[in-house]
């Protein structure tokens, strides 16, 4: 993947940029492993088994991961910081699920330098996983 750093000034009102991915065990066990969360509704299928969804999931800042991706490879990409992030959960995510996530500049602030971005997580089956909004700071 060719990753192009972009000005502030090049990045329009309205661009949108996407990723998507399959979510693995290996993604999940990855996760886990990584930032310590071992909550068995996402590594244990006998115990998930009781949980609403009847079977594991992806930790929902998984999906937040692959909204991180795009903001910090496509747009706004490289030289781009995070000043927040809002998000909404609204579904889960499952082994196997594939999800895209994507991003749309929603608003520029020049004197600050700051972009605001709109963003939605979606499954293989176009339900919305995760939403909400994102302000970077863009060199």
């Amino acid at each position: 993947m060719k990753i192009e750093e972009r000005s502030f000034a090049d990045i329009a009102i309205g661009e949108k940029a996407e990723m998507s991915k399959t979510v693995s065990e290996y993604d999940i066990y990855g996760f886990a492993g990584i930032t310590g969360d071992f909550n068995p509704a996402h590594i244990n299928e006998e115990a998930a088994k009781s949980t609403r969804f009847g079977k594991r999931i992806a930790h929902g800042v998984l999906s937040l991961g692959l909204v991180s991706a795009v903001l910090g490879v496509k747009l706004p990409g490289p030289g781009s910081i995070f000043v927040s992030l809002n998000s909404n959960f609204k579904g889960p995510v499952f082994i196997g699920d594939t999800v895209t996530a994507t991003v749309e500049v929603a608003e520029k602030n020049p004197e600050k330098r700051r972009l605001t971005l709109t963003f939605a997580v979606v499954n293989q089956k176009d339900e919305v996983v995760v939403d909400g909004t994102a302000i970077l700071l863009k060199k």
